[in-house]
């Protein structure tokens, strides 16, 4: 490990405990019953220990759109060719994707990296060139990538929110970009959680039950043949990964040593938590799921991390749309905790606790 990430990694803290007691204590002070609100409620109540405020505001939002290829698509393991990544991240530059009509739902800018993209990009305007490599090996005959490819992902993701930091930025989503990538994010799920491949392997980009069978047979393939080491998030990583997952997980890591609250996407962030908490425990507390994706590693990926998704709407489509829903709960959370009057303000008389009110 590099010292610039071992630095990240130490940098991120517990959350600040005295701002979340301020926070509850205001939220239990607000005109409405305890408690009406939910997990809105909480989930306001931990941004207040993220960002060290009582009462945080979330006024500029970003959403970190990664995108890269994935060798292992000769084995057919998807419906779409390689050049779908490279046809959407245009399309993501030109804002015509489902990602820039939620982001501009919600006021975020959307920022689009190209991670290692086959065949490369030329530089444009909207486009954070990147690439590790142009794409990884095909995993199922030896590791996708090598373990300082895996470390130069995960740094290039902190430096990219490092820079954005810059712009000004209160709260992440996570989201991504690559044929290929379920399977990818399915061999990470199945190595880091021990469960069965066929468990946690999905239909991606909508394949049947013959080519789902061929995929779960690929990826079993790749972990008998590279068997990464659960308890080493970085031979994950470089056995089975992608870069935009490293890539991902790097925003993840910056964010919170930034006491950011990160908002992740579906089952490819979701595999990136799974890299990035286990290079750093301390970062779970940073999170906010934002939905569970029909993929079927997604919920375990959620067990395993013990969180809870804020939405399930069937959603499997990537690209930070999940992150941009997950964005939008977080602002209306931390602006009910700021904007509603308390008792005392309103002149509303508050409920006694243990008093029974006569009807």
């Amino acid at each position: 490990m590099t010292e610039r990430l071992q630095k990240t990694i130490e940098a991120i803290k517990p959350l600040d405990r005295a701002a979340m007691r301020a926070a509850g204590e205001r939220q239990d002070n607000l005109t409405k019953p305890r408690g009406s609100l939910g997990r809105l409620e909480a989930l306001a109540v931990q941004i207040a220990g993220i960002r060290r405020e009582p009462v945080p505001v979330l006024e500029n939002k970003a959403i970190i759109t990664m995108a890269a290829d994935h060798g292992v698509t000769r084995q057919a393991v998807s419906l779409y060719p390689p050049e779908v990544t490279r046809q959407m991240v245009l399309n993501f530059i030109g804002g015509g994707a489902a990602i820039n009509v939620l982001a501009r739902h919600i006021g975020g800018r959307v920022i689009v990296v190209d991670m290692g993209v086959a065949g490369g990009l030329v530089e444009m305007t909207g486009l954070v060139s990147r690439p590790v490599a142009p794409g990884t090996q095909d995993f199922s005959l030896g590791a996708a990538m090598s373990r300082q490819q895996a470390v130069t992902a995960i740094e290039t993701g902190i430096e990219i929110l490092e820079g954005e930091v810059k712009r000004g930025l209160d709260i992440v989503g996570t989201g991504d970009m690559g044929i290929g990538n379920t399977t990818s994010a399915s061999a990470i799920c199945a190595a880091v959680t021990g469960r069965p491949v066929s468990e946690v392997t999905g239909r991606g980009t909508g394949i049947d039950d013959r080519q789902l069978a061929h995929k779960v047979g690929v990826i079993e393939k790749a972990l008998n043949t590279n068997r990464p080491d659960p308890a080493d998030p970085l031979d994950v990583l470089a056995k089975v990964g992608g870069f935009e997952i490293g890539g991902l997980a790097g925003v993840m890591l910056g964010g919170a040593a930034r006491q950011m609250p990160v908002v992740i996407d579906g089952f490819i962030s979701g595999a990136a938590a799974l890299i990035a908490c286990g290079l750093a425990p301390r970062l779970k507390d940073y999170l906010i799921p934002s939905h569970l994706s029909v993929e079927a590693g997604h919920r375990a990926v959620y067990q395993h991390l013990g969180l809870k998704p804020c939405l399930d709407l069937d959603m499997r489509l990537g690209e930070g749309t999940g992150a941009a829903l997950g964005i939008f709960l977080a602002e209306a959370a931390t602006r009910l905790l700021g904007e509603m009057a308390t008792f005392k303000e309103a002149s509303v008389s508050q409920a006694e606790p243990g008093k029974k009110r006569e009807t």
